[in-house]
């Protein structure tokens, strides 16, 4: 099978196709000829060498979490998915092999089957970003009453926040550029907050959480956001190693701070799966890269500021399976 590999960690153009074996499914696994894979920040910093590079076993080494195709094998006879299905989720490289392939051998604890209402470019995008989300906003208990602030509302894990949080009956307010405007409030947010002209903190105060997507990286947004807090208010941080004195700082404001790490999660791809179905929820995709376009694909996200998700062209979705 054709696979987008590294042989080593660095640069984008370390990506590179090779010929690989087919990989092998084991116990409750499902062998999946991958449609199309999703990119994620996560990708991009592990193959520079941090992010999950410390898991690498060897090489070469597929990357790639999110994956949308269609499956070849399933574990047993009576499996609800069956060879022919169409269906989405998310891989674990670097431990096993990921989804910049033809196939994949997932766990079906991962997997569920694609939504109806999106293409597979579509719902390959959405497996990671949209778990995050989900993850996040429950977490800090996004409903009715509750005001929340969205950092980097209109990126990959930012614009599904946004929709849940408004789905889920929270008052949403988010930050992005004056190009993102529009967009923003279109996913549902009651306010956007452009930060080029505006300084959030200025803005805003006695917040019951805050959903942060960027951390102290830049311009100190996360130190920023404790002071939007009501007291005992949360700040939710999912990017990696962004924020290391994230905890004494929320405690020195008054205020609780918790990273999170996705898990996948086929019951909540499920939920997730049922309100794209039904139009609660879409995704934005901002740009499609063939399979060998890798190294363009990782450049791209690296250099932030896209609306909603990249996705790598794996294969054609009319191939007859192998």
């Amino acid at each position: 099978m054709r696979a987008l590999v590294i042989d080593r960690t660095g640069g984008p153009d370390e990506l590179h196709v090779a010929e690989l074996p087919l990989p092998v499914a084991v116990g409750d696994e499902l062998l999946v000829r991958v449609v199309a894979a999703g990119i994620n920040p996560i990708d991009a910093k592990t193959r520079a060498g941090s992010g999950a590079a410390a898991a690498i076993a060897g090489y070469p080494t597929v990357l790639g979490n999110d994956f949308s195709g269609i499956v070849v094998r399933a574990p047993y006879d009576s499996f609800p998915l069956q060879p022919g299905d169409a269906v989405y989720g998310m891989a674990r490289p670097p431990r096993i092999a990921g989804s910049y392939a033809e196939y994949l051998a997932v766990s079906s604890m991962s997997v569920a089957r694609k939504p109806a209402a999106v293409s597979h470019i579509e719902a390959a995008g959405i497996p990671l970003a949209a778990m995050t989300a989900w993850g996040m906003v429950t977490l800090a208990k996004a409903g009715p009453g509750q005001r929340m602030l969205i950092h980097a509302g209109s990126g990959g894990v930012g614009h599904f926040a946004v929709q849940f949080a408004r789905h889920l009956g929270a008052h949403v307010t988010t930050t992005g550029s004056t190009a993102s405007v529009e967009f923003l409030h279109r996913l549902g947010a009651h306010e956007v907050i452009d930060y080029s002209t505006t300084r959030f903190e200025e803005q805003l105060s006695g917040l019951d959480s805050v959903i942060d997507l960027i951390g102290n990286v830049h311009d100190d947004t996360g130190t920023r956001s404790l002071a939007v807090l009501r007291p005992d208010g949360l700040l939710v941080n999912a990017p990696t190693g962004s924020w290391p004195t994230m905890q004494a700082d929320a405690a020195a404001a008054g205020v609780r701070a918790t990273g999170y790490k996705v898990a996948a999660d086929a019951r909540v791809l499920d939920t997730i799966t049922t309100l794209i179905d039904n139009g609660s929820v879409r995704v934005n995709i901002h740009s499609v890269f063939d399979l060998d376009e890798g190294p363009a694909a990782h450049r791209a996200i690296e250099g932030g500021h896209t609306r909603g998700k990249i996705v790598l062209r794996v294969s054609d979705a009319d191939e007859s399976a192998a």
